[in-house]
């Protein structure tokens, strides 16, 4: 098992999504990159992410960026949909050096890669958000309209 950290805007549509990608054996709702561990207080520079632990020989680092690029508008900085500010930006995160390097190839070969925003870097921090952000999706179905992608989508690989 390997672990990943995507950061797509706000994480309860990201963690929903991902649930049911093959290969993903967990998600966990969180934050990357910020510099306290205290999850009150002032905003510390984090990115909302999801924590995504994986089997790679079913779901690859190159597979989880094509899945995370079906529901974020790569070319947007700081904002998905409604949601607007630093921690709603779009990221890839890893303590594996491989991950990394494989992100940036995936991000270098598209055509389009002069124009992405989504950025890759070392994971320095993680905190676990709150319970109340655990899989908010599923005990609360109502807020899928908060989500910057619609319910099509956030289903598609959904049995």
């Amino acid at each position: 098992m390997e672990t990943i950290y995507v950061a797509g805007g706000c994480l309860w549509g990201v963690q929903y999504f991902f649930k049911e990608i093959p290969g993903i054996i967990s998600t966990e709702a969180g934050r990357a990159n910020g510099s306290s561990n205290i999850l009150d207080g002032e905003y510390d520079g984090y990115a909302e992410c999801v924590k995504l632990v994986f089997d790679s020989s079913i779901c690859s680092t190159k597979d989880i960026l094509a899945y995370l690029f079906e529901i974020i508008d790569p070319y947007s900085l700081d904002k998905q949909g409604f949601d607007v500010g630093k921690k709603y930006r779009t990221g890839i995160y890893s303590t594996s050096e491989k991950h990394l390097i494989e992100a940036r190839d995936f991000l270098s070969q598209r055509k389009d890669k002069d124009k992405i925003v989504v950025e890759v870097m070392p994971l320095s921090n993680y905190i676990k958000s709150a319970d109340e952000h655990q899989d908010h999706l599923d005990r609360f179905p109502e807020d899928f309209f908060y989500c910057h992608f619609d319910s099509d989508l956030m289903n598609k690989y959904r049995n």
